[in-house]
């Protein structure tokens, strides 16, 4: 059976940006990450343990080759000693391990952080590819095709409604819970060939480099929630962060993440200095509307013209709330719309809701405080209620 990594460019742009960041700040690092399913899958996924187990095998046995580390030289924002770092680097079998609970399937990566943090994309799209070639693939693609076609029209009928201040972007951010490689590769392509006034690029950093579509993403939350753990003030970790990839990438990658510890505690820290710096924000979590509106009336007390900033909304969008929320904004800020599952896993069966989470840096827990019910992850309840009366942050149910 051919192996589902085809390349370890095969990642999301994100993990090699905050990759980057940590190792230049604090290489150190030791963490730890563990695969999380938040919803009920057809069939217990711990039935996939000895597939997984041979899918990471493969992987790490690959390597970058040369065409690839010249493409991330050719990155502007990618420093070369980074990608020096890449040319020695392998993933080690020893560093993640695989195990079942019952149903449960636990897979668990360990060890210095610029060694494991790479694991989580692989990690997932391995478990969702493998997920999903147990169910009727012919019929799951001719009906991903169907509904495919049905995005591309209401795109294309996005031409005949009158014209904002700020164009409809989109992008495709469906590497970790695609369908398979093969349907984001189709998807992707499709939508770039037939609708390129909107689809502006993918996070898959293989297939843009494949395609010569622009590579989209800065960071995630893992790369704040390390700063939980790295000897600031636990109240200014957030700070310290964005201060560090403000040194890092002086001016590119500027779109910061709200909602590790919540978007009122996030604009607490996001001040005059921070809202210059950065280009816009990014949404992952809460009422996109409501969230939106925040970051407007913030960008309007600090006296900042919001047509030069540009808001991101990817928290589990498809295209009519993607135009919902462009039709709300689009005169009064710039806005872009990242597009995961709904583009590389919309095939009518029912999508796993995965995730592999940062739980630990340095042996002290780190968390994300959601603002979405089932979003919060720690396994430590004490830390988690440190961080919420530090950030004064309310406990979503």
């Amino acid at each position: 059976m051919i192996p589902i990594v085809r390349s370890l460019l095969e990642n999301d742009l994100y993990k090699f940006t905050m990759w980057q960041a940590l190792l230049h700040s604090h290489p150190g690092v030791q963490a730890e990450y563990a695969f999380v399913c938040r919803n009920t899958p057809a069939y217990p996924l711990s039935e996939l343990q000895a597939d997984v187990e041979r899918e990471l095998d493969h992987l790490c046995t690959l390597y970058f080759a040369e065409d690839e580390l010249a493409y991330l030289r050719g990155l502007r924002f990618m420093k070369s000693d980074f990608v020096d770092f890449l040319t020695v680097f392998r993933f080690q079998r020893k560093f993640i391990t695989v195990s079942s609970d019952g149903d449960t399937l636990n897979i668990y990566a360990a060890g210095p952080q610029v060694h494991v943090m790479g694991f989580e994309i692989f990690v997932l799209y391995i478990v969702n590819e493998l997920y999903f070639r147990r169910f009727d693939q012919q019929a799951a693609l001719a009906e991903g095709r169907l509904r495919l076609q049905a995005k591309i029209e209401l795109l294309r009928a996005l031409d005949s409604e009158a014209t904002r201040k700020h164009p409809f972007e989109f992008f495709d951010f469906g590497v970790r819970r695609r369908y398979s490689a093969a349907w984001q590769e189709e998807v992707v392509l499709t939508l770039a060939r037939e609708v390129p006034q909107y689809f502006k690029g993918s996070s898959n950093v293989y297939l843009a480099k494949k395609y010569g579509l622009t590579p989209i993403g800065t960071m995630a939350h893992e790369y704040l929630q390390a700063y939980q753990s790295f000897g600031v003030r636990l109240r200014d970790f957030q700070k310290a962060a964005l201060e560090d990839w403000v040194q890092e990438y002086r001016g590119d990658l500027g779109i910061a993440l709200t909602d590790v510890v919540g978007m009122d505690a996030f604009l607490g820290d996001f001040d005059l200095y921070f809202a210059k710096l950065f280009d816009g924000l990014r949404h992952d979590s809460g009422d996109p509307v409501v969230w939106g509106e925040k970051a407007l009336a913030h960008y309007a007390k600090l006296r900042i013209d919001a047509m030069t900033k540009r808001l991101v909304f990817s928290d589990a969008l498809d295209l009519p709330t993607a135009f919902a929320l462009y039709r709300h904004f689009a005169d009064r800020v710039m806005t872009g719309f990242g597009i995961g599952t709904n583009l590389s896993n919309d095939t009518g069966i029912k999508t796993l809701n995965i995730v592999m989470k940062l739980m630990s840096c340095n042996g002290q827990p780190v968390a994300k405080l959601s603002d979405s019910p089932g979003k919060t992850l720690c396994t430590d309840e004490t830390f988690l209620a440190y961080l919420r009366q530090v950030f004064h942050h309310p406990q979503v149910n």
